[in-house]
């Protein structure tokens, strides 16, 4: 289904974010809906493709913690809005799953491969673009991988990408495609938003 987004004034590529008040960039920020059901209350829309009007925050844990603690989703919805005391963590956890599928995609399309060996291979091959990484990888290991000018991105865990290619368990991935480093770049600057504020807490 096509979203059944707010018409906000400023244009589709920006919303206002319901704590700060500042408009930003849509792929900056978390768009959640009212369910229909209301006992289901407030749902993280992350591919934003849920039908309903957007309600927007900036995709960080404190902004959405500050838009909960001012009653901000009621207000914006003009009406009560039931907001589950744990959606900033279903927020993060639906942000990691995003990050999985995504993956899962570029794997299908041929363009991510798994493991250090391929890895290694498409660095030596000057096709790598972008690496991803477990976020408790070796150090040491990592550093073997490590090429000019390749952003490496480090969130998930070794359980999370190895689902996501239908593993146990996976330390590094290799992208091989622009476009899908910049898909998967930007899913992880939002999972950043929730995951390194929970890491430094």
């Amino acid at each position: 289904l096509a979203a059944a987004d707010d018409e906000a004034p400023m244009g589709d590529s920006a919303r206002r974010c319901l704590a700060t008040g500042e408009p930003g960039a849509r792929d900056a920020l978390l768009r959640f809906v009212v369910a229909p059901a209301p006992a289901l209350g407030l749902v993280p829309d992350i591919a934003g493709r849920l039908p309903g009007r957007g309600l927007w925050v900036t995709a960080t844990r404190p902004a959405l913690e500050r838009a909960m603690a001012r009653n901000a989703f009621a207000r914006a919805a003009r009406a009560p809005v039931k907001v589950d005391p744990d959606l900033p963590a279903r927020g993060e956890a639906a942000l990691a799953a995003r990050r999985g599928d995504l993956l899962g995609l570029a794997r299908r399309a041929g363009v991510a491969a798994a493991g250090f060996e391929k890895t290694r291979a498409a660095l030596a091959k000057g096709r790598l673009v972008l690496i991803v990484a477990a976020r408790d990888a070796s150090p040491a290991e990592s550093a073997r991988l490590a090429g000019p000018g390749i952003p490496r991105l480090d969130l998930l865990t070794r359980d999370e990408l190895g689902r996501a290619f239908g593993r146990d368990a996976l330390v590094h991935i290799a992208i091989t495609d622009a476009g899908w480093a910049g898909r998967l770049t930007n899913a992880h600057a939002r999972l950043a938003g929730f995951r390194r504020v929970a890491d430094a807490s």
